[in-house]
């Protein structure tokens, strides 16, 4: 009897291979065979999953995104319930930085992506930007939540400040990978805002 394939497990294998590449490289320096070499494949078996390379590019994104999601739930899971919105969006915001391995190669595959679909048409055509709407709409109501229950000032503008959360956590973000600051000083200015945010006492 032939073996069967987990071809969940087969796609997932070749994903991890392209962001290997693309934390060692960069993801403008990824080729299909390039890939293929990494995940010890045939470059035939690779297309057979992945059509293109943009194809492939985006599949890595969503599979980065979805295993941030899952760290970020890790946070939450480990804190006091029931959660606080200032306590879930400082879990987002400390998932956000590149502080280790993986939301490290998050933040450089998502970044590169973000730089190369601005003169590339075949990756722009990718639906790049479901994955930041999805997250900005989710604070957004994690914000209006807070201010029905008492914890956030009426007058804040829900969907502005998610915005601004979320352009923060990708600029700070970048201000790390570049050594520009470190994870710590980023940190520190995020809790900074989020203090402001929900008026709570300065820390000392």
């Amino acid at each position: 009897m032939p073996k069967r394939v987990d071809h969940a497990q087969r796609r997932g294998h070749i994903i991890d291979a392209l962001v290997r590449v693309a934390a060692a490289e960069g993801l403008h320096a990824v080729t299909m065979r390039g890939v293929a070499a990494e995940a010890g494949m045939s470059l035939n078996l690779v297309q057979y999953y992945f059509d293109s390379k943009p194809q492939l590019m985006h599949a890595a994104l969503e599979r980065l995104e979805q295993q941030s999601h899952e760290r970020w739930s890790a946070r939450l899971a480990r804190l006091p319930h029931p959660v606080t919105a200032h306590a879930f969006i400082e879990a987002f915001c400390a998932e956000a930085l590149p502080t280790d391995g993986p939301s490290r190669a998050f933040h450089v595959v998502w970044t590169s992506y973000a730089v190369l679909a601005m003169t590339d048409p075949e990756l722009a055509a990718q639906p790049f930007v479901e994955g930041p709407n999805r997250l900005e709409r989710q604070l957004t109501d994690v914000l209006r939540q807070a201010q029905a229950a008492g914890e956030l000032a009426a007058d804040v503008d829900a969907s502005v400040e998610a915005a601004r959360l979320l352009a923060m956590s990708h600029g700070l973000g970048t201000s790390v990978l570049v050594g520009q600051r470190t994870a710590e000083a980023a940190k520190a200015v995020m809790r900074h805002h989020l203090i402001g945010l929900f008026g709570l006492p300065a820390e000392v």
